[in-house]
């Protein structure tokens, strides 16, 4: 068993705290020991920070990190080479009246570059299994669905 530890800490009590709606900020900083600390707030939508990362941020890119790791390393091992990897990831959160929401999918495009006599095809088809093999995508309740371009260089 492996074990995570952070530390969220709210920095966005002002004077009054939580005494109204508006009378704090959603700032808080993410801190793990030995690594730089994380500036986050709730999205903009939440009356959040949009110069710091956002929990919606931070999940679809524990998604999209995760799946590059899994993938790079099926490269490595299946003989396949990488290099470059570039991934517009997207995340899309469904709201609900009461304000709640879901995310519904999150949608995986990477864009990777093979070093020439590296087998396309299965360069592409490594993307499926890393989505097999990636903790955070096998732990999610919504789907990860991965639309990669090859690029052989």
């Amino acid at each position: 068993m492996h074990e995570f530890a952070i530390t969220t800490e709210w920095t966005g009590a002002g004077e009054e705290g939580t005494a109204t709606y508006k009378s704090y900020t959603r700032d808080y900083d993410i801190s793990a020991d030995g690594k730089p600390t994380l500036k986050g707030s709730a999205a903009p939508a939440y009356k959040g920070d949009p110069a710091r990362h956002n929990p919606e941020d931070l999940f679809v890119a524990s998604a999209s990190g995760c799946h590059m790791l899994s993938y790079l390393h099926l490269c490595a091992v299946s003989k396949v080479v990488v290099t470059g990897y570039t991934d517009d990831a997207v995340g899309r959160l469904a709201t609900d009246a009461s304000g709640s929401g879901v995310f519904e999918e999150i949608v995986l495009r990477p864009r990777v570059t093979i070093a020439a006599g590296s087998d396309a095809a299965k360069a592409e088809a490594l993307h499926e299994k890393a989505g097999e093999i990636c903790f955070i995508a096998r732990s999610l309740a919504c789907p990860v669905r991965h639309e990669p371009t090859i690029v052989a260089g």
